[in-house]
Parts: structure tokens; sequence; C-alpha cells
């Protein structure tokens, strides 16, 4: 997901987003460390994911103070 469509979403979206992205990287980390994660790749993405998320959380958290 790109930061532009990740700032239009709400506080409690990007939370959420954030949850759901961190679960899907530790399956991805489960099925690369067993052999069956197919496309390597992915795990780059969703750090990357992550990192975005965390990024405007952050931004929106210094915003309020």
């Amino acid at each position: 997901m790109k930061a532009p469509e990740l700032k239009g979403l709400a506080l409690e979206e990007l939370i959420q987003k954030e949850f759901e992205t961190r679960a899907e990287l530790f399956n991805a980390k489960v099925k690369h460390a067993t052999g069956q994660l197919e496309d390597t790749a992915k795990l780059k993405v969703l750090r990357r994911d992550i990192a975005r998320v965390a990024t405007i959380l952050r931004e929106r958290r210094e915003a309020e103070k």
C-alpha cells in the first residue's frame, strides 16, 4: 500500500492495518523458515509496509502535540 493511500485512512484503521501487516509478516517468516514461502520478496514488501504505517502514525502523533 502506498503512502498517499495510507494517509487517507483514519487513526483506528492505521493501527488495524499495522497489526494485520505485522501478523502477515510473522506468518510469512514462518513459511520462509519451513521452506513453504515461494515469493521471498514478500518479506521485504511487508517490512516496508509496516515502516510506512509506523511513519504515518508517528507523524500524526507528533502533529497532535
